[in-house]
């Protein structure tokens, strides 16, 4: 169900031996987002549950489970803006109604980030997950 963005990145984690290769690579995604807008760091957008400061921005287009979800995202944590990056690619562009069938645990055990995160980032990991699929459930709800 991953998208072919999530893909990729799934493919280039199996050509990365050692872990620490794949924790750099994500901070590198982390590295080539844009930042999030200081005004959008709002309590309304932050995520409860991560270690980090977390914030992410839903951005969807049309109304109803049709409707397309996309987000921002930021952290003040570089792994975990990696984190959201990974995200992006696995959720932005699909239907609401998609986003909130998504297994997330199922696909990021495809990168082996179940095994290599930190108890705490692992929760916050969790944390993120549950916010954009909350986000997409309201958006799905709504109607014209």
């Amino acid at each position: 169900m991953a998208e072919a963005e999530f893909d990729e990145i799934a493919d280039t984690f199996e050509f990365l031996d050692d872990w620490e290769d794949r924790y750099r690579h994500v901070i590198e995604m982390g590295k080539a987002m844009a930042p999030l807008d200081d005004a959008l760091r709002v309590p309304a957008t932050k995520v409860d549950g991560c270690a980090s400061q977390v914030w992410i921005v839903p951005r969807i287009e049309g109304e109803g489970p049709q409707a397309r979800f996309d987000f921002m995202g930021d952290s003040d944590a570089m792994i975990v803006r990696g984190l959201i990056a990974v995200l992006h690619a696995l959720y932005s562009g699909r239907s609401v109604a998609d986003v909130t069938q998504v297994d997330a645990a199922a696909e990021l055990a495809r990168l082996g980030l179940d095994e290599h995160l930190s108890a705490q980032r692992s929760n916050g990991l969790r944390a993120m997950v549950g916010r954009i699929r909350g986000l997409a459930e309201q958006a799905a709800a709504k109607t014209a």
